[in-house]
């Protein structure tokens, strides 16, 4: 009797070195070897937002200066594959390379994610979909974002079909994102955001959202223009063959 006791003391207390108290939700979540945010939460969303707007801003001149003539429409969807690339790589990725132990990680990108995971602890408990999808877009929608900001600015035919491409598995990988979350809470009773609605709705639903409405507006723009330009080369082919 006396050994089991010491045995499960012994494990309570491996566990609380393990898996030690944090103010994530639910509060038993298992975080492995979670250490609070040594920089405050004005600096880190500071250094994040201004780092979008400097990237945002440089793309726009240097956007303005290898094509003039790019349209406003243009200009900002190249400026908008630019930061979403940047985001998915560097952010993104590095969660995908950290995942395992992002509890303790004390790096800029470390610091961002535990805060980012008061709105969804998900991100610190090695969350299978979370891992998959994150890699997946870093992986794929990164580089491709890349790429078509490239196709855009140098006009390339192949711009629209890539467009669609990246932004439906933006567009995709969002939904899910929200699916399984939302899945979780209605089925499961179970919820990874704290109780204050700064986390819910700024950083959970807004910033995730915007990742539904630009690339659903591309994915309507893209097919668009592909159906027009498709029809205009029936219209040419079925010209040629009448004459």
């Amino acid at each position: 009797m006396a050994a089991a006791a010491a045995a499960l003391a012994l494990n309570k207390t491996a566990n609380s070195v393990l898996y030690p108290p944090h103010p994530y939700y639910p509060l038993d979540a298992l975080v492995n070897g979670y250490v609070e945010n040594k920089d405050g939460v004005p600096y880190l969303l500071t250094l994040f937002f201004g780092a979008c707007a400097i990237l945002f801003t440089a793309t726009y001149f240097v956007g303005q200066s290898v094509t003039p003539k790019l349209n406003r429409v243009e200009l900002f969807s190249t400026m908008w594959f630019v930061l979403s690339g940047a985001i998915h790589l560097v952010f993104e990725g590095y969660y995908a390379l950290n995942f395992a132990n992002m509890g303790e990680k004390q790096t800029i990108l470390g610091q961002l994610w535990k805060e980012y995971a008061f709105s969804d602890s998900r991100y610190l408990t090695q969350n299978a979909f979370v891992l998959c999808m994150e890699s997946v877009t870093a992986a794929f929608w990164g580089p491709g974002c890349l790429i078509v900001a490239y196709m855009i600015v140098v006009r390339h035919p192949m711009r629209y079909p890539l467009q669609m491409l990246v932004s439906g598995g933006q567009f995709y990988g969002d939904v899910l994102y929200y699916a399984t979350c939302g899945f979780d809470h209605f089925v499961w009773g179970k919820t990874y955001a704290r109780p204050e609605p700064f986390y819910f709705w700024f950083y959970f639903f807004f910033m995730n959202f915007i990742w539904i409405v630009i690339p659903g507006y591309l994915i309507i723009e893209g097919s668009i223009v592909s159906a027009r330009a498709i029809d205009k080369a029936q219209r040419q082919e079925k010209g040629k063959k009448v004459q």
